[in-house]
């Protein structure tokens, strides 16, 4: 690989720049980790003192004066306990204990010149100087190793580009990521609200506005679904401790997971859907003929997040999922995973995303189930995808404990992916929970399992709606569509007359015959980004008329109730 053009060791040499600049300005100041991340890199320092922002502006100058002197990034190995001697010398004890974790008789050194020195498997750069474009962006607090019990650091982020231009188009693209931010929109959309102190973190709150906007999502959902031949299901919250052993999830994923005793036995509040939707196929006896079997549910599951990875509706503890699952005879999995990125691929059109990327990702270090099975599962999905003829990368190692997956993420207006859709082929979980079927020679067969969702968890895609929009959704997303406004008491007759007809034809409609002037409401409307708003005034009131505005503030003019109408309706069904 030709690591020189590499944006990801470009990140990471940026990185180890950012210690040694800090080293500098405060030799006193313990280094811990420092990897490349999405979109940019960090490190987490452990230092009385906050960093302010004065303070970044003096590391980022540190850091340009080691770029301009373009230092090379030399590598070299150490006994293992030579290196916790050197780093023990320096006083570098985060070094020290990394070190006597690591399994290996050898650690790999890497030096920025002759000035720096860090415990790093790289790979890097050649030279420092390849960095063009460099800059911090925030100080938080992190945990040393991820645990609450171990010391608070801080973590200076930062991003870097091989030419000032990336850098430049990045940084306009967090401006207007900042402008876009759901949560400030859906303050002004009165769309939800998290009540962190009162009702806990990460849990949340949907205002009417918010709840109407899930409420269409989820319509959608189902309707698509039973198109597709899917079943609807529905499961409950808790489940007996015992399920999630058979399952595996105990084994792999019990940190995340909300355990508690009922009559001395352990429930668990459910993290995934698959094991209810198991039990409901092992209900009945099976049929070669019945497959394959596809269920459906509006999932509600709960998941035990960091408190300081929550991020308004893009990461919380109590979401949503549209999870499926399809049981299904092993030739019939090619034919199901084409079935499935094709509903993908419709939706995301249908909610206006036309971007999208695809990986493929593969076993990870800790897996459950057999290599070969593994191996066929991989095998399947590849099959599908190249018979789709769609480009794709290969995410080694980021499976799920069970099985390989394909994951569909979309580009939002601003240019940043976002995950949506995911199907995973699972030859594991059938097996665990001995399921059958009676095969064409009558003999018991395993089936297959695909787990899939389309759009994923429902609180991050209308946190990314949100933000693909800038809050000004497409009419038939928009929680009010239209906005009536008369000028007087005595239009309200007509005003209603209006709102009775759209609302019949399913139009979401509201009145706003507050006693301000008009060009306030219309300001506010404006604000509130209801697409369409009605004025009715003596002109209207006397010609049967009404006179439509635009959210953009176009002016539509005079139409017919019936005219306006049709207008809507089209527009709704061209998803516009």
């Amino acid at each position: 690989m030709d690591y020189s053009r590499d944006i990801d060791k470009l990140r990471h040499t940026a990185s180890h720049v950012l210690a040694q600049a800090v080293k500098e300005l405060w030799p006193d100041v313990k280094v811990t980790i420092g990897p490349a991340i999405d979109n940019g890199f960090y490190y987490d320092f452990d230092k009385k003192e906050p960093f302010t922002d004065d303070d970044l502006r003096k590391i980022e100058k540190a850091m340009y004066r080691i770029v301009n002197k373009n230092l090379p990034m030399k590598q070299s190995s150490m006994k293992r306990d030579e290196a916790i001697k050197l780093f023990r010398s320096m006083k570098e004890d985060y070094k020290v204990e990394l070190i006597e974790n690591l399994p290996d008789q050898e650690v790999s050194i890497f030096k920025t010149g002759d000035e720096f020195l860090d415990l790093c498997k790289g790979p890097h750069i050649p030279a420092t100087g390849a960095i063009k474009g460099l800059k911090l962006l925030s100080v938080a607090g992190a945990y040393w190793r991820g645990d609450e019990k171990r010391p608070m650091l801080q973590r200076i982020y930062g991003t870097a580009f091989f030419t000032q231009k990336e850098l430049d188009e990045y940084l306009k693209m967090l401006d207007e990521a900042a402008k876009r931010d759901h949560r400030k929109i859906a303050t002004q959309l009165d769309l939800f609200h998290i009540y962190h102190d009162t009702a806990g973190a990460g849990l949340v709150f949907y205002h009417p506005n918010g709840a109407m906007l899930r409420k269409i999502m989820e319509d959608y959902l189902r309707a698509q679904h039973l198109k597709r031949g899917y079943q609807l299901v529905m499961t409950p919250h808790i489940l007996k401790g015992k399920l999630w052993d058979i399952s595996g999830h105990a084994e792999n994923y019990r940190e995340n997971m909300y355990y508690f005793k009922v009559d001395e036995e352990d429930y668990a509040v459910k993290p995934m859907n698959c094991p209810g939707h198991i039990l409901i196929y092992k209900s009945q006896t099976r049929s070669y003929r019945d497959l394959p079997v596809r269920y459906f549910e509006l999932g509600t599951v709960y998941r035990q997040e960091k408190a300081g990875v929550l991020h308004g509706l893009l990461r919380v503890r109590g979401f949503t999922q549209d999870d499926a699952h399809i049981f299904l005879r092993p030739e019939q999995i090619k034919n199901e995973v084409i079935g499935v990125i094709d509903f993908v691929f419709d939706a995301m059109n249908d909610f206006g995303f036309h971007d999208l990327h695809i990986e493929l990702s593969t076993r990870p270090e800790k897996f459950m189930g057999s290599i070969a099975n593994w191996d066929k599962a991989t095998a399947a999905l590849k099959d599908a995808l190249d018979t789709k003829g769609l480009k794709y990368d290969i995410n080694e190692g980021d499976g799920a404990f069970y099985g390989p997956k394909i994951d569909i993420k979309l580009k939002d207006a601003i240019g940043r992916q976002w995950q949506c859709g995911t199907i995973q082929c699972d030859f594991l979980l059938p097996e665990r929970f001995e399921l059958n079927y009676v095969d064409e020679s009558g003999n018991q067969a395993t089936p297959v399992m695909l787990h899939r969702a389309i759009l994923g968890s429902l609180e991050r895609f209308i946190g990314t709606l949100i933000e693909h929009y800038a809050g000004n959704f497409p009419l038939w997303l928009a929680p009010n569509q239209v906005t009536i406004i008369p000028l007087k008491d005595e239009h309200q007759s007509f005003a209603t007359q209006v709102k009775t007809a759209l609302q019949q034809a399913d139009i979401r409609v509201v009145v706003d015959d507050r006693n301000e002037s008009l060009s306030k409401r219309i300001r506010e409307a404006s604000v509130k980004k209801i697409p369409y708003q009605i004025i009715i005034g003596d002109k209207e009131v006397q010609s049967s008329q009404v006179t439509v505005r635009l959210q953009n503030g176009s002016d539509l003019g005079a139409m017919s109730p019936d005219a306006l109408l049709g207008r809507l309706k089209q527009q709704i069904i061209d998803k516009q």
